[in-house]
C-alpha cells in the first residue's frame, strides 16, 4: 500500500490533534491511505496525555501569560512541552494490519525510522522500550501510540532544541524546586540534536523525510478537502473545548 507523506507544516495545537483524528477517520474508511505527516507547533504548546488531569499537570496561568496552547491528546503518556522552534513532530497513521501486532514491536518499528533519520545526520541512537529513543545515553525522542477502529496512530517528537526553564515553569513543578540543579538534572537525562552538531531545522526535516520513507512506496501529498473540513470542525468542537481538555 502506498504511503501519503504530508510535508512539514506549522499548526496550532488544536489543529495538530484534530488533523491526526481526521486522518485516522480517513484511514478507517473503505479506501485507507496510510499517512506520515511532519509538523511543528505554532504557538508553542503543552499536550497532556489522554488519562491525565490538566490542572494536575499544567500551570494554566503561566501558559496564558506565555501564550502557550494546552491540548489533550488521544494518546496516553505524560505532559509534553512542544517548543515552536525546538522540535519536529511526526504522526504515523495506518491500518493496524500494516503494523506488527505487539505494542512494543510496533513502537520499535516506527522508532526505527527515527533512528535511521538520526543516522542520516551522523547521530547514533537506540530504541529504549517501550517508547523512547536514546542518543549519547540521553533521551532525544519520546513517542505515544493508540489503536482505535482498526487504525494505529503513533506520534512523537524529535528534540531539536530544548528550553528546560520554560518547560518547568509551564509544567506543575513547585516554583521553589525550579533550581539550576534541577535544570541540570534534566539536561543530564535529555539531549537535543543541536548537541551533536550545528544542524538547521531543514537539515533535520530532510533527514526525517529520508528516514521515514526509506524502502517505502510513497507520494508527497496533502490533506483532502474533506479532511481539512473535518479537522477544522474537530478543532473547534473538541480540541479547543474545556469539556475535552478539562475532562479529568
Amino acid at each position: 500500500m502506498k504511503w501519503r507523506v504530508i510535508p512539514l507544516e506549522a499548526n496550532d495545537a488544536f489543529m495538530n490533534m484534530a488533523i491526526d483524528e481526521a486522518v485516522c477517520e480517513s484511514v478507517a474508511s473503505a479506501k485507507p491511505q496510510p499517512t506520515i505527516r511532519f509538523y511543528t507547533w505554532t504557538p508553542s504548546a503543552v499536550s497532556i496525555g489522554y488519562f491525565q488531569s490538566l490542572n494536575d499537570e499544567v500551570d494554566v496561568n503561566v501558559a496564558r501569560e506565555l501564550s502557550v496552547d494546552i491540548v489533550r491528546r488521544r494518546t496516553g503518556g505524560g505532559a509534553v512541552y512542544h517548543d515552536a522552534k525546538g522540535e519536529i513532530t511526526y504522526s504515523v497513521i495506518a491500518p493496524v494490519s500494516m503494523m506488527p501486532e505487539g505494542i512494543r514491536e510496533s513502537y520499535q518499528m516506527i522508532c526505527g525510522w527515527i533512528i535511521d533519520s538520526l543516522k542520516n545526520l551522523g547521530i547514533e541512537s537506540e530504541f529504549k522500550p517501550i517508547n523512547d529513543i536514546i542518543a549519547g545515553g540521553k533521551k532525544i525522542s519520546g513517542n505515544a501510540q493508540t489503536r482505535r477502529n482498526g487504525v494505529l496512530l503513533q506520534h512523537g517528537t524529535l528534540l531539536y532544541d530544548l528550553d528546560v526553564r520554560t518547560m518547568f515553569t509551564l509544567l506543575k513543578v513547585p516554583k521553589e524546586k525550579i533550581s539550576d540543579k534541577m535544570i541540570q538534572s534534566v539536561e543530564e537525562r535529555v539531549t537535543k540534536v543541536l548537541n551533536f552538531g550545528n544542524f538547521s531545522v531543514q537539515d533535520v526535516y530532510d533527514s526525517m523525510l529520508k528516514g521515514f520513507t526509506h524502502g517505502k512506496e510513497y507520494e508527497i501529498g496533502s490533506l483532502s478537502g474533506n479532511e481539512v473540513i473535518r479537522a477544522k470542525r474537530l478543532a473547534e468542537e473538541r480540541y479547543k473545548t474545556d469539556e475535552w481538555n478539562y475532562r479529568r
